[in-house]
């Protein structure tokens, strides 16, 4: 459909722009249903010969790479010449067609390992896989690839919960639901376990055991939709996990009675989003080759889940086809702008200058935090995440506190060791300086911490000073410094262009509820729903795509909602850009609203006022509540510009402690620039996008 943003042509389908020809009136035409032909994996493909009405399907000849494979297609029971190409090499193949009395057809097809990358670039060292202790028996390659398993469940007339199902002794209790297909069946799940990207994917559906899975054939039960669940979590971790349990978390069975399949893959829950994009492609490239084509995928997780389901719909719009999000966070690196903001600030009060900062209400004013304990800032800070995110000597494995590894970075024992930090889990993104560490992008110069407080009254002009010439920065290995934290300058540049720091460039064309239940007294802050609807509207001027829900019963209460949702923009024949599309088959009742007594309410004036919010350190310094500027341009020191009267002394210090002027809030990031969707990193940092499929 010309005119939506279907970026570089990459969708499910995108093989017509790669054949020698795109008219549908062409005798012989081939698509190639899994995935980009040229971002293939796992060495198959499924190909759609599509033929016109006259041509003779018993002529067909199908090649690849000279090597005849015309007897793995045929005409399937879905009506469509269909095959499921196998054992395509590593690199570039040609899939050639023809037939007899008329002209050929040939396609590139570029496959890549199972194990990765395809995109993401060089994958981050040491890897320790896992296989053997996850179930998977011992890995067969450095990749941590191992065969994949398959095992029936079923639902009881007698119990709820999910018990193994012996095809060979067939139970007789076994319960039946209805689909929201309208399809009634025995309540049996088929599971489908194995390893994808140097992780582990899962996936489940109502399935009948006594057939076989095809992608022509799909499961009678399966609705062709997904979900797919993204764990919360992102640590910088260096081994293969298991994901999160679908089969038995509590949101899964009403989807899979409905014939959803809910999949799910271990390499979700990490701080590089692109991984994470590269891992939901290639999962939904296996399914399609297993089951047939999917009519849409929703995604669905909590904080770092939410996290990396808002990376992929900017930079990678189209894999996703809705967010469902609960306790989000716009990006990554807003988290750790945030935390180590936090890591600072208490520092200087609790160490510092405790005695000038006893008053939790100033202190809370100055971090734009609730005046109630533990807070944001508290909370960050008490759970662990800036050592777990910044820290190059801890963040590299789960468990508290771990054995340390060999391999890991210490500055005096180990100075070449593996860095345990977000900035080098995405160095293949990022670069590195000149020193050879990878690129950081916080940076704090500039920033007056406590400024809304000074001019709103709650804290004196001796009180700001004290903490912006004594609040420092944190060295590359987060050590504190005097000194303000200065970016990388090319890390700036990464950040932006790759959609790292989410600005919503590409997430006006996705539908998304965002599902908040509002404390302020943790890590998940309220106010990071508003940050990334304040995104959206500021980049493309409204926000109508982007839908709260506060203090809902439960999340399933959304469900229903988006599969609606996006089912009807998936129905929508139009030509219109998918912006215009997406609002336009929004469901009336899909509004912003929140439950207060267990009553459903729209007026958000009494929502708001009942699930409060408030900020960070940035927003305290004056930053606008769209939080997108990671290093402000500087403007000069201006006495007159406070509502305020410093002393002779107090204005001396604070020129001393920003000698190079102040944040210019109204002016764009330093290195800010537009994202570009679709990059590659396979030919080194900074990205390249694909384009078209050749």
């Amino acid at each position: 459909m010309k005119g939506r943003w279907l970026v570089a042509g990459v969708v499910a389908v995108a093989s017509l722009a790669a054949c020698q020809g795109t008219d549908r009136d062409r005798v012989l035409q081939i698509d190639v249903l899994s995935n980009r032909a040229d971002l293939l994996s796992g060495g198959d493909a499924l190909i759609d010969i599509v033929l016109s009405d006259s041509a003779d399907v018993s002529g067909l000849q199908v090649s690849l790479n000279g090597e005849d494979v015309s007897s793995t297609f045929a005409l399937r029971p879905n009506g469509r010449v269909q095959g499921l190409v196998t054992g395509l090499p590593v690199g570039e193949s040609a899939l050639t067609a023809a037939l007899s009395g008329s002209e050929s057809t040939r396609i590139p097809l570029t496959n890549h390992p199972i194990g990765g990358p395809i995109f993401s670039g060089p994958q981050v060292q040491p890897w320790e896989c896992r296989t053997e202790e996850l179930g998977f028996g011992p890995s067969i390659d450095v990749q941590c690839n191992a065969p994949s398993k398959v095992e029936f469940f079923y639902r009881s007339t007698e119990s709820e919960d999910y018990q193994p199902y012996d095809s060979a002794n067939p139970p007789a209790d076994v319960a039946e639901t209805t689909t929201d297909q309208g399809v009634t069946v025995p309540y049996i799940i088929r599971r489908e376990e194995g390893t994808l990207n140097r992780g582990i994917y899962s996936f489940a559906v109502l399935f009948d055991p006594s057939t076989e899975a095809s992608p022509w054939e799909p499961p009678a039960a399966w609705n062709g939709k997904i979900v797919y669940v993204f764990d919360g979590g992102g640590r910088p971790m260096h081994y293969q996990r298991d994901p999160s349990n679908i089969l038995f978390s509590f949101f899964t069975p009403p989807l899979l009675s409905r014939g959803f399949i809910v999949a799910a893959t271990s390499v979700n829950n990490t701080p590089n989003s692109v991984v994470s994009a590269e891992t939901v492609m290639m999962l939904k490239e296996h399914i399609t080759e297993t089951f047939g084509p999917i009519r849409h995928a929703v995604g669905m997780g909590a904080s770092g889940g939410a996290v990396r389901q808002q990376l992929i719909a900017n930079a990678y719009p189209g894999l996703l086809d809705g967010l469902l999000l609960t306790g989000s966070f716009p990006d990554t690196w807003g988290v750790v702008r945030d935390i180590t903001d936090c890591s600072l600030l208490l520092r200087y009060f609790k160490s510092t200058s405790p005695a000038m900062w006893e008053d939790l209400a100033q202190r809370n004013a100055v971090m734009d935090n609730a005046n109630e304990l533990p807070g944001t800032c508290e909370a960050l800070v008490g759970h662990g995440q800036p050592s777990r995110l910044a820290d190059p000597t801890f963040g590299c494995w789960l468990g508290t506190p771990p054995p340390t590894p060999e391999w890991v970075y210490h500055a005096e024992t180990n100075p070449e060791g593996v860095r345990c930090t977000v900035q080098d889990y995405q160095v293949a993104m990022l670069g590195t300086r000149p020193d050879g560490l990878a690129n950081r992008p916080y940076d704090n110069v500039g920033v007056q911490y406590g400024l809304v407080a000074l001019e709103t009254g709650i804290i004196s002009p001796e009180q700001f000073v004290d903490l912006n010439e004594r609040v420092g920065g944190r060295d590359i290995d987060f050590n504190w410094v005097p000194e303000r934290s200065e970016a990388d300058p090319m890390a700036l540049d990464v950040v932006y262009r790759t959609g790292q720091l989410n600005l919503g460039h590409g997430m006006n064309t996705v539908p998304i509820l965002d599902f908040r239940w509002c404390s302020n007294r943790e890590s998940h802050s309220c106010f990071n729903t508003w940050v990334m609807r304040a995104r959206i509207a500021k980049t493309h001027g409204s926000a109508d795509n982007h839908v709260v829900l506060l203090s809902p019963p439960d999340i399933n209460v959304g469900f229903d909602l988006m599969d609606r949702w996006v089912a009807a923009i998936k129905a929508d024949s139009s030509e219109d850009p998918m912006a215009v599309t997406v609002v336009r088959n929004k469901p009336a009742e899909v509004v912003d609203a929140c439950w207060i007594e267990g009553e459903r309410v729209t007026d958000m004036e009494g929502c708001l006022e009942a699930n409060p919010y408030f900020g960070n350190a940035h927003l305290g310094a004056g930053q606008s509540l769209d939080n997108g500027v990671l290093k402000c341009q500087l403007k000069p020191l201006d006495r007159n510009g406070y509502g305020v009267s410093f002393t002779p002394d107090q204005w001396m210090r604070m020129e001393k402690a920003f000698p190079g002027g102040v944040c210019d809030w109204t002016l764009p990031s330093v290195g800010y620039t537009a994202a570009v969707p679709w990059l590659s990193f396979a030919d080194g940092p900074g990205g390249r996008a694909l384009g078209v499929p050749r």
